[in-house]
């Protein structure tokens, strides 16, 4: 009889388990870890609008721009409500790695953070504290609205732990460098090449196609690779997105929501003959 009562009280449990829904996981960290690329809308107009409709065009994540924009921590934690009941997550780059930068981010519902010149090993691993809770961390508590976005049913701080992303941008010859380093800290989710930046570092003023950019990119790809860390890029257009993929860039930052307007406005205007105002031989002022 009690191996019998044993054997009923193993089966519902067993039963009980089974009901219980996975542990959500972010999205983009799931397609990252099936092997599958993702992609994001860069957004550096401040307006909910734009997010809203980002969010449900079915881009992977929005990339809010707070570093090269005028977007306020008011209008990001509008942006990243707008992103509600969508499948879109919201990633913000922030102005500088700090803690506190990282920590507001996070704080208004932020689900991943874009560290820019993300130079040494120290400042990569700032990055992976600033967001994470002590002991893994030290990211200070008070994620009030952050808990408004993301109500998880276990509570925020193991949910944040488990789920907010750390990009950072290797964006300097120095970066390049000590790639190896910066490559092993743990906790960092994507190894991000910002292309500009690096060729003006490395003195090209901007040029992307030249042989010591190139070499550059592969350094850190292949430093990516030796630690199973995602890879990812900028690209301008559909074609470059395939490429990039096709080269095992996984973390793709598309263009701008005012670079894809003009790209779309152009064949418009084209068709009755209208053009840009032509430049001057200097600036209007």
């Amino acid at each position: 009889m009690r191996t019998e009562k044993s054997w009923l009280l193993a089966t519902a449990v067993l039963a009980l388990a089974a009901q219980q829904p996975e542990p959500w996981e972010n999205p983009v960290r799931k397609r990252l870890r099936e092997g599958k690329p993702v992609v994001g809308l860069t957004v550096t107009t401040p307006s909910p609008d734009v997010a809203a409709l980002a969010a449900n065009l079915g881009f992977d994540f929005i990339w809010i721009e707070m570093e090269h924009s005028a977007i306020t921590l008011e209008t990001a934690r509008s942006m990243i409500l707008a992103t509600r009941g969508t499948g879109t997550v919201p990633f913000v780059r922030v102005p500088v790695n700090e803690l506190w930068t990282a920590k507001r981010a996070l704080d208004v519902g932020a689900l991943g953070v874009i560290f820019p010149f993300t130079s040494t090993p120290e400042l990569a691993r700032q990055a992976v504290e600033a967001c994470k809770y002590p002991p893994l961390g030290k990211r200070g508590f008070g994620p009030g609205l952050a808990g408004l976005r993301w109500p998880a049913p276990g509570g925020y701080p193991d949910f944040a732990d488990r789920n907010a992303m750390v990009v950072v941008i290797i964006e300097q010859k120095e970066a390049v460098e000590r790639i190896e380093e910066i490559a092993a800290v743990p906790g960092i989710d994507v190894l991000f090449v910002g292309t500009a930046d690096l060729s003006f570092s490395l003195g090209l003023r901007g040029r992307q196609d030249h042989p010591q950019l190139r070499e550059a990119v592969a350094r850190v790809v292949a430093a990516a690779a030796k630690r199973k860390v995602p890879a990812g890029r900028p690209a301008g257009n559909a074609a470059q997105l395939r490429e990039f993929a096709d080269q095992g860039f996984l973390f793709l930052q598309a263009p701008s929501e005012l670079s894809l307007m003009g790209t779309a406005a152009r064949p418009l205007l084209e068709a009755l003959g209208k053009t840009p105002a032509t430049q001057g031989p200097r600036p209007l002022y």
